[in-house]
């Protein structure tokens, strides 16, 4: 069983209101169609806003307008403005006269028979009531048009606050970075003269430094922060307006004396008097100048309204991109800084493998002052008994032989060869990476 759904479209930007019974199941784009058929908005520049300022999912059906169980079935209003507009040009013409309210307007002076009279003044009451209620439907919709603005708002906060937060973490990590290189560009001018150097990589190291500092251009938000602060003062201020509130306590007091005066009428006895309309009319008029001025100030204030969530629209595209910057700026600088510590511990690895060099070569030339003579000796031609012993030189401690300190010596010789080569091959990989 389907149940029929009214759904009642206030255009803001005429202060009509336009009705549509929904389809089941009809889609939210196949109502805009209908909308932008008695409105003229195009769908793109169409923004339906519910009263609390919540904008229609375009992913749900049209009956997201109808809230169950809130109001009546044929009460629901929802509010629609026109995007590609920030300035609404109300006020707008009041609601028509009636024919009969119309003739006492033109000549309140006119003597009518109290029954009559009673009929047309009940009609003048319905007119103001209908003054009041078209305020205050436009109110609400200048309160879901704020709503909205605070929802924006909250939005611009969430992102400014990433923002910040992202340039900050930025910020101190450049300036670890240049601490840091400095550092190890000083120790590595220190060892230079007696260690290890590459102008290669040092070439490296200073592009380092300067591209680190036009990474910190993306560090500055300065100018966005600007903008966004200013934008939160007005719409404190807009919050703060007394705009932004009811204004409709003149035409209300109107309303009351209104219907006090057709009371008034009521009591008196159908007999054969007249009366005039002065005093009813005298409201009439009242009422509609009071409106036109509290439409005025509305309009007014709606239009700063929607200027500054156009400024809030154009600004989170510029967030977007300045936190896109930051990041990359980030990773930028991240990524520098792996790169200079692979290279200090490659760096290191060559400078122990030197010294492990030096201290093979030490402990062999050691190792051959104590058998000066050795290396001359010829060998018989099982390479273990000298031909020719000599009883002047001592001999080998716990049987070891000359021929076995020579062979000794010769491994050590093609060890150290084996590191120095492997040394050259580490510093030319350093100088082509």
């Amino acid at each position: 069983v389907f149940f029929l759904q009214i759904v009642h479209i206030l255009n803001m930007t005429s202060a009509k209101i336009v009705s549509f019974l929904l389809h089941p199941e009809e889609s939210l784009h196949s109502l805009q169609n209908r909308i932008e058929f008695e409105t003229g908005i195009s769908t793109g520049n169409q923004e339906l806003l519910l009263e609390t300022g919540i904008c229609l999912d375009p992913r749900k059906p049209a009956s997201q307008c109808v809230i169950d169980g809130v109001r009546g079935w044929d009460s629901y209003m929802v509010y629609l403005f026109d995007k590609s507009k920030t300035v609404y040009d109300g006020p707008f013409a009041s609601r028509s006269l009636s024919d009969c309210v119309n003739y006492i307007v033109q000549d309140s002076k006119i003597q009518l028979p109290i029954p009559q009279l009673r009929k047309v003044w009940a009609e003048a009451v319905h007119y103001v009531i209908g003054l009041k209620e078209d305020y205050s439907r436009l109110f609400q919709g200048q309160r879901a048009a704020m709503l909205s603005l605070l929802r924006y708002n909250a939005n611009l906060i969430k992102m400014k606050n990433n923002m910040v937060s992202a340039s900050q973490q930025l910020k101190a990590k450049l300036e670890f970075f240049h601490q840091s290189i400095r550092l190890d560009l000083e120790r590595y001018s220190d060892q230079m003269a007696y260690g290890i150097s590459s102008e290669k990589m040092l070439k490296a190291w200073k592009e380092m430094e300067e591209k680190a500092s036009q990474c910190a251009q993306a560090e500055d938000i300065g100018y966005l922060d600007e903008q966004i602060m200013a934008l939160h003062t007005e719409i404190v201020e807009l919050q703060k307006s007394p705009y932004a509130r009811r204004q409709g306590e003149v035409m209300e007091s109107l309303e009351q004396r209104a219907i006090d005066l057709y009371k008034q009428l009521k009591t008196r006895p159908p007999d054969h008097a007249y009366s005039d309309s002065t005093d009813m009319v005298k409201i009439i008029v009242q009422t509609v100048q009071s409106q036109d001025r509290v439409l005025k100030e509305l309009f007014g204030h709606l239009s700063k309204l929607l200027g500054c969530k156009q400024k809030i629209i154009d600004l989170l595209p510029e967030i977007e991109v300045a936190l896109n910057n930051i990041k990359e700026a980030d990773n930028s600088v991240m990524q520098m800084q792996g790169k200079r510590q692979r290279e200090i511990w490659h760096l290191l690895k060559i400078a122990c493998t030197q010294s492990s060099s030096r201290s093979l070569i030490s402990s062999s030339l050691e190792g051959t002052a104590s058998t000066p003579a050795a290396t001359w000796l010829p060998q018989s031609s099982s390479g273990n008994t000298p031909l020719h012993p000599l009883s002047s030189l001592s001999a080998p401690e716990e049987g070891e032989n000359f021929a076995d300190v020579i062979q000794e010596n010769v491994n050590y010789l093609e060890l150290f060869s084996s590191i120095l080569q492997e040394v050259r091959q580490e510093q030319n990989s350093m100088m082509v990476s």
